[in-house]
């Protein structure tokens, strides 16, 4: 029976993902998107000339903006105000200029209000929900937002909070993937399906009666209601199962305050991806080390397996697949042996596939300070016994696996020097080893990125699924998770990462490229 006791706990035995609701809930952004909505609607309604039965009385920033407007896409919220004041407005589309006189114009001339004043303001934060985040991710809750605005992406970067999300389903999203907004459950499910969690082991946090609706027929474990102006009554109306007037007494379990380890979900039942993959088809990327096959102290001996090729091979003949890796593209490609498969080599900067080529200029320019950074490398490295240095096209590789740890600190020195010593060059790091790249904004999120546009995968019908065991693969499973994807860590043990599941080694890749086949070709 929903009540509004002034605080409640939440558990990690009970819970595995938490949702927030980000207007009135996070940031104090509600307010400015209030001024904002009525200086459009008085403005419109004061030069619109009367008509029979329209009522062209001022916005009323309290009860219009939670009747109409408060948690709802902006589309629907411009529909919804328009026709409680008997004005009925053609829709339009969504590239309709401000002035233009249609549900979509006046949408986008409240959303360069906003921005305006946003610019103007900036963004209050909500100081006891921002700890609140901090100690639920401390404690190993996964932590999602889910919101009706477009805005989010700017507000949360703005802010500084974007890191604190591992998901994120705003306006944007919804509208890619086709999803029905609040007081619809459509965003809170994607976002729990994006944390690799259930519903049942949810938790939504919500300032609107809209967003608590949504939870609610969402069927989710618990649902707050954030009373931050007196709604209490109405959002314990719409079902909410706890009204609370801020976040501050929310507790956590102290048994599950800090964890030794935060990390993504095992992915021990295959139909978490089954599901996604409903009214979707899979676009398929992999890293190779660590993932199609175990890491072994030196990297030429890291061979496929023929069961593993097999996978691939089946796989591709179902759905594209790409090899993403810091190796060299030719290195890669003569290892795996699958004309039928994509490859981006050195991070994504040389890419090749049946009538695709890439390869980044600048990283070609760069290649006689790559030169120079091997043979300085060689030279402050060899007389350490284990360090490996390994040139790449568009890298050098300095490989530490073997290396004492007393000689570990002169390792470090030497890179550092290096790159301290040629700038057009940056240092990066992955699994035991020390990198050295052309000092450019790309990497292997920006590759796939690029592979999913260039081979027309990157519409709402697809799904595209990221596996990979390296930090250098962090950047993929971040670009992944903001266009409605999946990462897949490869790990033995759980770690920190962006991805939304983990798998325990290269045998349980190949069993969910297996997986992943059998569905494809049941769906054919």
């Amino acid at each position: 029976m929903p009540d509004s006791e002034p605080s409640t706990t939440l558990s990690r035995s009970e819970l595995d993902a938490v949702l927030f609701d980000l207007d009135g809930v996070v940031t104090r952004t509600a307010k400015v998107h209030a001024a904002a909505w009525k200086k459009l609607f008085d403005a419109y309604l004061r030069e619109r000339p009367a008509r029979g039965g329209e009522d062209h009385s001022p916005f009323d920033v309290e009860r219009d903006y939670r009747r109409y407007v408060d948690g709802k896409p902006r589309i629907k919220g411009v529909k919804h105000f328009l026709a409680a004041r008997g004005v009925n407005l053609p829709t339009g589309a969504p590239d309709d200029p401000p002035e233009r006189e249609t549900l979509w114009g006046l949408g986008n001339r409240k959303n360069a209000l906003f921005h305006a004043a946003l610019r103007e303001q900036g963004v209050e934060l909500y100081g006891c929900a921002v700890a609140l985040l901090q100690r639920l991710r401390a404690a190993g809750f996964r932590v999602g937002v889910v919101t009706a605005s477009k805005n989010c992406d700017t507000i949360l970067h703005k802010a500084g909070i974007a890191e604190l999300f591992d998901a994120r389903v705003d306006g944007v999203v919804a509208d890619a993937l086709g999803l029905a907004g609040k007081p619809d459950p459509d965003t809170f499910i994607e976002a729990a399906a994006r944390l690799g969690a259930e519903p049942a082991r949810t938790a939504v946090l919500e300032d609107a009666v809209a967003g608590v609706r949504a939870a609610r027929r969402g069927d989710f474990a618990l649902v707050i209601g954030v009373s931050r102006d007196g709604q209490t009554e109405a959002l314990r109306e719409a079902g909410a199962h706890r009204v609370l007037h801020d976040l501050c007494g929310v507790r956590i379990d102290a048994a599950t305050e800090v964890p030794s380890v935060v990390g993504p979900q095992l992915l021990t039942e295959p139909a978490l991806i089954s599901r996604r993959l409903a009214e979707r088809r899979p676009a398929l990327f992999l890293d190779y080390d660590g993932t199609l096959t175990p890491i072994v102290d030196r990297p030429e001996d890291a061979h496929i397996d023929p069961a593993m090729r097999a996978a691939l091979r089946a796989a591709a003949a179902v759905m594209p697949v790409a090899i993403v890796s810091g190796r060299d593209l030719d290195d890669v490609a003569a290892l795996v042996d699958l004309d039928e498969l994509i490859y981006a080599g050195s991070h994504g900067f040389d890419i090749r596939g049946p009538d695709l080529r890439l390869e980044q200029p600048e990283g070609v320019d760069a290649l006689e300070d790559l030169a120079d950074a091997a043979e300085r490398l060689h030279q402050r490295l060899a007389a350490i016994d284990g360090a490996q240095v390994e040139r790449k096209r568009f890298a050098i590789a300095v490989h530490y696996r073997r290396v004492a740890a007393e000689h570990m600190p002169q390792v470090e020195q030497a890179v550092a020097a290096t790159a301290q010593a040629l700038p057009t060059l940056k240092r990066t790091g992955g699994k035991q080893i020390y990198e050295l790249r052309p000092d450019i904004d790309w990497d292997k999120g920006r590759a796939v990125t690029w592979l999913l546009a260039q081979l027309d995968l990157d519409g709402p019908d697809v799904l595209p699924i990221y596996i990979g065991d390296d930090d250098t693969d962090e950047d993929a499973f971040r670009a992944l998770a903001e266009r409605g994807g999946i990462g897949i860590l490869v790990s033995a043990a759980p770690r920190p990462s962006t991805a939304a599941y983990r798998l325990r080694d290269a045998d349980a890749v190949r069993a969910l490229l297996a997986h992943l086949t059998e569905i494809e070709r049941a769906g054919g």
